[in-house]
């Protein structure tokens, strides 16, 4: 590894780090005007983080070499591992009494917009803790997006190319100069955030519960000010309209853009939309029938929790409206199978997403017709492009490492004690940035309490994993990626 490369990569998380001390002001001035005392552990994080990081990056400082992808590798994963580890030092001193390994794991599952919580009592937690939850998750959707909009498709890795969609101006991004694809995103970001905070407040919550879940619905990350998240608020117009900002949330954000800057209706075209928006629908008209039939729930009130559950599940959002858990072997199946799913490449969501699962399909249909007509001419094909070799194999990689790192993972919390169903439902929820489980203990009336330091170190990586698109963190794994 050069030295260089080495130091521009450290250089650079230690700027993202005076950013994130800047942000936990924001939590500071929160609990000031609310008069709770962890105001002066926001203060003290802030100058702590802040200072080590502004020494570092002044040690650190020299010309950038030339970005190459191992640079790139370097870079992502220490933006992302420093982060997490900044945003637990508030967490960790704070009066929530959290060990560090809770600590951790509230901050990565935050950052990652996973949403799972070890903290219970949320009703009565600090308002800075509250706000400091939800600003990681709207903060790590900015990632998220940044990502995969300029470096993920770079790496070839995780990121899918074809999001990119064609333009009159350039045949690889919807704007000619990336700095006006950047403020376009990022104006679309904030802009939807306020809408969605603004609706939410209209319809009946807090100003500050408004915000909070504005940010983590955008950021489709699912923390919640209240234990029972948006059960709380027994709304059913709160519930179409989660459902509304979630979904809008979980498709691709170049879309949104070509749509909303360029008026583009043909961005819609884009097969992973139809794709994800049928499982979604599919799922969620059978949650509703089995609702009706089944338990005798109110059609109106089956569709609209149906919605909004499957919604937070497949967008990888994890809000919850009830505890799912409760409704029935068929709801917890269906859940299950959808915590795999995940949303549209180029947005917040996480999963196994809708492209890949398009041409996984089209990968399998055309070696069939190879087989029958082993001369023909078979191109696998995502709506009217070719999907070249090379992305085939790196989509077949990811899920090939996908489930295999569900088990190892599974393995290694059943190897720690915790029963098969609770293992393979944590480990299969932290590697898709879901956030609930499919147990009771887990599950959208639990809170991940029950798993121990060890078990939660172990979930925390499976959730940066996820995040960051699993092969991006192995890659620098390996004894290849650190040789001259």
């Amino acid at each position: 590894m050069n030295a260089t490369i080495f130091r521009s990569a450290i250089h650079i998380a230690a700027i993202s780090g005076i950013y994130l001390s800047v942000a936990m002001l924001i939590p500071a001035f929160i609990d000031i005007y609310y008069g709770h005392r962890d105001w002066e552990i926001f203060l003290l994080s802030a100058f702590m983080t802040g200072g080590l990081s502004l020494a570092t990056a002044a040690a650190t400082r020299a010309g950038p070499p030339p970005f190459n992808k191992r640079m790139g590798f370097l870079v992502v994963n220490m933006l992302w591992i420093s982060g997490c580890f900044i945003g637990a030092i508030p967490l960790w001193l704070s009066s929530m009494k959290l060990t560090f390994a809770q600590a951790l794991f509230e901050s990565v599952s935050a950052i990652s917009t996973t949403g799972s919580t070890v903290i219970v009592g949320l009703d009565n937690a600090p308002p800075g803790i509250l706000m400091w939850r939800s600003l990681l998750h709207w903060l790590g959707g900015v990632g998220i997006l940044a990502l995969g909009l300029f470096i993920m498709p770079y790496l070839r890795v995780g990121g899918m190319s074809f999001f990119k969609l064609e333009s009159s101006d350039t045949a690889d991004k919807p704007f000619a100069r990336i700095a006006s694809y950047t403020r376009a995103f990022l104006t679309i970001y904030v802009a939807i955030t306020i809408i969605c905070a603004v609706t939410y407040a209209a319809l009946g919550m807090s100003r500050f519960d408004a915000v909070n879940h504005a940010m983590s619905t955008v950021a489709t990350g699912g923390l919640s000010t209240h234990d029972a998240s948006f059960g709380y608020y027994k709304s059913l117009p709160l519930l179409w309209a989660g459902t509304f900002f979630m979904t809008l949330s979980s498709l691709p954000f170049s879309v949104l853009i070509l749509f909303v800057v360029r008026q583009r209706l043909d961005a819609w075209r884009d097969p992973q939309i139809r794709v994800f928006l049928g499982y979604l629908v599919l799922f969620s008209v059978a949650a509703s029938i089995y609702l009706r039939l089944q338990n005798g729930v109110d059609f109106h009130e089956a569709l609209a929790h149906s919605f909004f559950t499957v919604s937070s599940i497949i967008s990888t959002t994890g809000f919850a409206s009830d505890d799912y858990t409760g409704w029935g072997h068929f709801i917890v199946a269906l859940a299950f199978v959808a915590t795999f799913l995940g949303g549209c490449s180029g947005s917040t969501a996480g999963g196994l997403k809708a492209y890949r699962l398009i041409i996984l399909f089209n990968s399998i249909r055309t070696g069939l017709y190879r087989l029958i007509y082993p001369d023909g001419i078979h191109a696998v094909r995502y709506g009217s492009m070719t999907v070249d070799a090379d992305l085939q194999r790196n989509v077949f990689l990811f899920f090939i490492t996908y489930v295999s790192i569900s088990a190892i993972g599974a393995i290694l919390l059943g190897l720690m004690g915790y029963d098969v169903l609770t293992a393979v439902s944590a480990a299969a929820t932290s590697l898709s940035n879901v956030g609930p489980g499919v147990t009771p203990e887990i599950g959208p009336a639990g809170s991940f309490t029950v798993f121990h330091d060890a078990a939660l170190y172990v979930l925390s990586f499976l959730m940066l994993l996820g995040r960051l698109e699993i092969l991006t963190v192995l890659v620098i794994l390996t004894p290849l990626f650190w040789k001259s």
